[in-house]
Order: structure tokens, then sequence, then C-alpha cells
């Protein structure tokens, strides 16, 4: 049997279901919010999007909860912005506010890592782990655990208020409230000790910026999760603005391949009786009421589709039905996608004809291109790929080889220096050692150059000497008060060297200083 000419079997369930933006009456500009009432989708990327909200979620609540020893005199959270000591804990990695590079460094491999991803494979970040995404998912699981399916909520949306519908609608609306509370809680265990902080909110002593951060975090997830959902993707974000800088004729998004689809027909049987030419699109609309943007990707490709790819799911799933190959509505490129058009109408010279991108037994013809990831090892991913990977490397080898002991020093003002009755001149300096590891240890200070000078800590109460060995706190800054003392020696050079260092470790800083003289003053 002709496989392209068998007629439509009558078990395919046609929606009625109109998209929110169709392009018959597409609004320009902000057009106010029609309810989307998304239908439960079924198949592999469903599945992926399910595995992706476990594990985002997952890391977003517990991360706070995971212990890291780090000794004595350091927290014991994994993951901690310590705000109070100005200090970034990740697990063994602590990052203090002088190496704040390490966030931008940051910053920019999430920049290169999303310009990749948007190139390779369009924009899988919105489609699958954008926390607007992530959290309107799991607010969909709770409606539709309590309404329904779509069906359902549009009915009980419809009808008149009662008490049943009152009871469903405070069920849901109180579970997404409590979402909210957990978002807004699990976010300020990040910065603070999450057991103590814990007790401390429901004692009633914690800060009032916890109280405050956890009711602005609830009420945003609130409303951008439960209530506005796709609005938020279509006009609050500039993401779906830019995103077309990222993408070129090589970039996978989710297409409908109107090339083996055109024309629809619901009464298909009735079309090839009649000698009409149809293609494998059945206009069931399954690819629109899944869609939680309620957008009908057979317009082509819009702003507002955020590629999650349900509805290749839903289409999958009908061309599974009429025994026909998957991949009406797939991951596509422009490229291949022009090239089969070019097929399928005869170098645009005609319309869609299904017959000349077929073979008598329904099968597709050799000349028609089908997906390569080879595609995606192009020059342009490949380059945001090196960057993104010499930017993660780079840090990689400073953070193994950065020092854990520093020295800030500064120089009195006022006065900027001291004539003693000897004939000696002395400089104050206020001296600054990081010891930035969580033990404590001895320093040993120290004067380089400057001939016949001399060094004296006051609160140590010792004998002016060119050295001094000095405790230093774990983790901490300690600050000295202290008074170099030079002697008449009629050298011209005034500059020295502060070195500290702690021969257990050989970890050594020096700091560059200047001794003022009368004829240094201006």
């Amino acid at each position: 049997m002709n496989l392209y000419t068998a007629p439509y079997p009558d078990n395919i369930e046609r929606l009625n279901v109109e998209p929110v933006n169709a392009r018959r009456n597409r609004q320009p500009l902000y057009a106010p919010r029609r309810k989307v009432f998304p239908k439960r989708a079924e198949g592999r990327f469903r599945r992926i999007k399910w595995i992706v909200m476990l594990v985002t979620l997952g890391i977003y609540y517990l991360a706070p909860w995971i212990s890291w020893d780090r000794g004595p005199y350091a927290p014991d959270q994994a993951i901690l912005i310590d705000l109070s000591s100005r200090r970034f804990f990740f697990f063994f990695i602590e990052i203090w506010p002088q190496e704040f590079y390490y966030v931008a460094g940051l910053l920019v491999m999430a920049g290169f890592g999303l310009f990749l991803v948007t190139s390779a494979v369009g924009r899988a970040w919105c489609g699958y782990t954008c926390p607007q995404t992530v959290w309107v998912d799991l607010f969909l699981v709770v409606e539709r655990a309590i309404e329904g399916d779509r069906n359902a909520r549009m009915k009980l949306d419809a009808s008149p208020m009662s008490f049943a519908k009152l009871r469903k609608r405070v069920v849901k609306h109180s579970i997404w409230l409590l979402i909210g509370i957990v978002t807004g809680g699990a976010w300020i265990f990040y910065f603070a000790d999450a057991p103590s902080l814990l007790v401390s909110l429901f004692t009633g002593h914690a800060p009032a910026a916890a109280y405050t951060t956890v009711a602005i975090l609830t009420a945003t997830t609130y409303v951008l999760g439960g209530l506005m959902r796709e609005q938020v993707c279509t006009y609050m974000c500039p993401w779906p603005r830019i995103q077309g800088a990222m993408l070129d004729e090589n970039s996978l998004v989710v297409t409908y391949n109107d090339w083996r689809g055109e024309q629809r027909s619901r009464h298909a049987k009735k079309a090839l009786v009649n000698g009409l030419s149809v293609g494998d699109c059945v206009d069931c609309n399954a690819c629109v009421a899944v869609c939680p943007m309620g957008i009908d990707i057979r317009d082509g490709q819009q702003m507002e589709c955020i590629t999650c790819a349900l509805c290749i799911d839903a289409c999958d799933g009908v061309m599974d039905k009429l025994g026909k190959p998957r991949g009406l509505i797939a991951y596509a490129t422009l490229s291949e996608y022009s090239s089969n058009m070019s097929l399928a109408t005869d170098e645009g010279r005609t319309a869609v004809q299904p017959s000349r991108v077929r073979n008598e037994d329904g099968t597709f013809i050799p000349a028609i291109r089908h997906f390569n990831w080879r595609i995606i090892f192009r020059p342009r991913t490949v380059f945001y790929a090196v960057a993104w990977a010499s930017v993660g490397v780079a840090m990689l080898v400073h953070l193994t080889f950065r020092e854990r002991l520093e020295l800030n020093v500064v120089h009195d003002r006022n006065p900027q220096y001291v004539l003693e009755s000897d004939g000696s001149l002395r400089n104050g300096y206020t001296l600054r050692i990081l010891n930035m590891v969580p033990t404590p240890r001895d320093v040993n200070i120290s004067l380089v150059g400057l001939e016949g000078a001399t060094m004296r800590i006051p609160e140590f109460g010792k004998e002016d000497a060119r050295s001094f060995t000095v405790h230093a706190e774990p983790d901490a800054a300690t600050t000295l008060k202290v008074f170099v003392t030079r002697k008449p020696t009629g050298a011209a050079i005034n500059e020295f060297l502060f070195v500290i260092e702690d021969t257990e470790h050989a970890d050594r800083a020096t700091y560059r200083a200047a001794f003022n003289a009368p004829g240094d003053i201006k």
C-alpha cells in the first residue's frame, strides 16, 4: 500500500484551541493576557524537562544544607555568601572581596556559555533551565494535580463560582504561596548558617532583612510563576529580543517542517478520494494545546517560542498513531529547512507538493536533508567553546597558584615624618596582614633595603629590630601599627620593602613602601 496515500485513522483527537498570537490576529504591541491552559505532554523532551526540573530545584533547595569541614575557624556550610565577614565559600574555595575578579570571570563564562548554547541549540536555556520556566513547570504540576488537565481546567475557569471551585482555587494558590515562601527561604539560607537561621526564622529572632527578602521573593515567585507565566517571557525578559544575534542558519531551533506537512487537512480521506494532495499535518492542534506559551509553531519562528520542544512530543505522538515518520515538528536548522523547502516547492515556483519529497512507498527521497550532529561543531560554536574553556582554565590555574598571604600598607599622612632628637627620621605605617587560610599561623615581618633602618611595633613593646614575628588570626585581617626609624646615613635611596612570610606554608608577600624625608615633601 502506498503509505503516503493511506487513509488517516479516525482516532486522532482534534483539539479546539486557538493560539494566543495567531498570525492573522497578532498584536503589534502589548495585548491583554489571554489565559493559556497547556495540556500535559508526554515524550522524550517532556522527560528531559522533568529531569532538569528535579535537578535544578534539588540543587537550589538543598545546596545550603550541604556541610563541608573547613576546620574549627571557618564555617562548615559548603556554599555560603558571608556578608558579615565579606567572604564567599564554595566547598574548598574561598573568595575574598579583593578577589572579585573570580566572580567577574564566572560572569564572563556564563555569557560565553549562553552564547554557545544559543548558537548551537537555540533557546535551550529558556526552554529547560531558566528559573522562570522551571518554576512555571512546578506551578503547572500543582495546578494539574488539583484542577485536572487542560479541558477540566478550562471548564472550571468558565464555570460560575461555587464551593468546589473556591476550594480548588484556595488550595492551589495556597500551595503556590507555600512554594514561594520555600523559594524565598532557600535563598536567604545561602547568606547565613542555614540551621541557625531556620530556627531564628520560626522563633521571630531573624534579622528584619531576612523576613523582607522572604516576603519579596515569595511575592515575585507567586506573581511571575503563577499569575503572569508566559507574559514574563514575552514582555519582561530581554533575551528573546537579543537571541537573533546569537542564531545563524546552522542553529537548531524548533521548526514546523511545512515542506512535508502542507497542505493540512482535517478531512484527509475526502481529500485523497478527490485526488487532492495533502501533507502529514492533520491540523489536530496538539502542538498548540501543549505549548506553555500558547503559540502555534506552524506560524513559523516567533519571539515567544522558548524551544521547550513539547510541541515535538505532541506531534510525534500523532505521527505514531498515523504510522508516519516522526519529525513533522523537530529541531532543525534554517539551512536544512530551506534546502528541503526548495525541493518541495520546485525552487519556490510552486506551492508545497508532497509528492516531490516522497517516494512511491511514502519514504523520503534521498535528497532530503536530515539533522547531522556534526553541524554543531562549526567555527562559531568552536570559538565560543574555546573562549569559555580558556576563561575557565585561566581561573583554575590562578586559583591553584594564588597566594593565601597578602600585605597592604598605608603610610601615615599626618605627619609624613618625625625628626627625632638624635637626628633620626621616623615614618609611621599601618600594616594589614591578610591570613587567607582558616588556620592561625605565625608570620615574620622584615625590612628589605633602606640601610640603617629599624622598625618598632608599639603593641609588642620590644626593642627596634629589622624583623618581628606576629600571630595572624585564621581567615582574618591582622592590623598593626609600625614605626620605621632611619638614622642619618646620607643615602639617597628612600624606598624599601615590607616582606611577610610563613615559612611553614611557603607563603610570602611583599609591599614596596616609601620612606619620607624633609627633602621629599613638596
